[in-house]
């Protein structure tokens, strides 16, 4: 199957399974089965109808490629091979068993480490995220520019609140997902996204290949690259900004970082 073709059928299965998830969301059919998969980490019935609807699906896409999901028991066998599906089914959860619009359904699919083919579907919002290494990224079928602010100070972030340290920011609404929110600065609704913790491949490979198609730089809590279908699958935290900001963002969260980091 071409890229083109490849890009395509990810959309139709992206698209498939979300619409299938939000007709749950909606409270059509069956009420939402939550459960605790570890202290303070939901998941519910529909996140894994989701990622079985999509193991089968992309699995008929692209049959060679390994496999790395949020809800699905990881196996080494991924890092043999050159192509990886990397998938949250439902990034968000939180928002979605609230009844809140921030979740989306994240498709990526990894070439030689790095994010090929990226969609991000949030059905409550109407938006499809889509890109392709190399090609852009769109909104809805619209091109997506990522923000060009120059200056850190009155950078725009998703927060709900803000540390004393970071008060020079401002704080614009912030969906659950992370995904999301990565995808409001290719969109310059945002300037900045940043996390400060251990967190996996799948919450981020979509959104990192569409804000870097955008135009945005996108790098761990350090300034160094993401790798993608590594052992552990982890990175230090994520950064998604402005790209004439990533140097003082890096400094501002250095200190942060190297503590945090080491506490694990």
């Amino acid at each position: 199957m071409t890229p083109a073709r490849n890009l395509e059928a990810v959309i139709a299965a992206t698209r498939e399974v979300g619409d299938m998830a939000i007709a749950r969301w909606r409270g059509e059919g069956k009420a939402v089965n939550v459960w605790d998969k570890s202290h303070n980490n939901p998941v519910s019935d529909v996140d894994l109808a989701v990622d079985a609807r999509l193991k089968a699906v992309l699995g008929a896409i692209v049959p060679d490629a390994g496999w790395l999901s949020e809800e699905t028991a990881d196996s080494k066998e991924r890092l043999s091979r050159r192509a990886m599906w990397c998938v949250d089914p439902i990034d968000g959860t939180r928002d979605f068993i609230r009844g809140r619009p921030g979740w989306a359904v994240s498709v990526a699919l990894v070439l030689d480490g790095e994010p090929e083919i990226g969609v991000l579907y949030a059905p409550a919002l109407d938006e499809l995220w889509v890109a392709q290494r190399g090609q852009g990224a769109s909104l809805n079928g619209e091109t997506l520019h990522a923000s060009t602010r120059q200056q850190f100070s009155g950078a725009r972030v998703p927060a709900d609140s803000l540390p004393k340290v970071d008060r020079d920011l401002v704080m614009v609404t912030k969906p659950n997902s992370i995904a999301l929110r990565m995808a409001l600065v290719a969109d310059d609704r945002a300037d900045l996204v940043a996390t400060l913790r251990w967190g996996y491949e799948w919450d981020v490979a979509a959104a990192a290949l569409i804000a870097a198609e955008a135009g945005a730089t996108v790098t761990d809590a350090f300034g160094a690259p993401l790798a993608f279908n590594t052992p552990r699958a982890q990175a230090f935290g994520v950064i998604a900004c402005a790209p004439a900001i990533h140097a003082a963002v890096v400094e501002r969260l250095h200190d942060r970082a190297v503590t945090l980091s080491a506490a694990r």
